[in-house]
């Protein structure tokens, strides 16, 4: 991780930090698919509350690019979205700050305060949109084409690719 801060010089600064991802974290995780949304909005609201009771999405039997649209209402506002699934060998996981420090606030270094452990995760998030219907055109959805990319960026190269790969001869 790290951060850029403008100002003197434009010098970038690092960040320190860790994610928790070990094995105890994971098994112990909520599994929340089905569950994740990503809302057109922000809330700036961070504690319980009761979603279940007023945010009800339900199926519209609409297919639209081979997405099958959702319908729900936020607020007075109706919202159509969709559920993706992430792809095979990738989950999604919901961070919360690991307390790895005991002594004085005022002690901990910032490599101590940048601790993250796994609360949930995820297999499946439903995007929303409030003034159009979803599609493959979706930030959302078009930010998963890069683990495609990805993958094949870091995929190993094998002989046989460079032997069938065309070599440009100088003219």
């Amino acid at each position: 991780m790290s951060e850029f801060m403008a100002g003197a010089g434009d010098t970038p600064r690092g960040a320190i930090g860790s994610i928790d991802l070990s094995s105890g974290g994971q098994s112990t995780a909520v599994d929340l698919t089905g569950q994740v949304h990503q809302l057109p909005c922000c809330i700036k609201y961070d504690g319980p509350c009761s979603v279940s009771d007023y945010f009800k999405p339900k199926s519209t039997g609409i297919e639209v690019d081979g997405l099958n649209v959702e319908e729900a209402y936020f607020r007075g506002r109706k919202l159509q979205g969709t559920t993706i699934h992430l792809p095979q060998d990738y989950s999604g996981f919901i961070l919360g700050k690991k307390n790895v420090y005991k002594g004085k606030a005022s002690d901990q270094s910032e490599a101590d305060s940048n601790c993250w452990k796994v609360n949930a995760r995820f297999q499946s998030i439903t995007f929303w949109n409030h003034d159009s219907l979803p599609s493959q055109d979706d930030a959302c959805l078009r930010s998963l084409h890069w683990l495609t990319i990805a993958k094949a960026l870091h995929r190993p190269v094998k002989f046989e690719d460079l032997e069938s790969a065309p070599i440009a001869q100088p003219k």
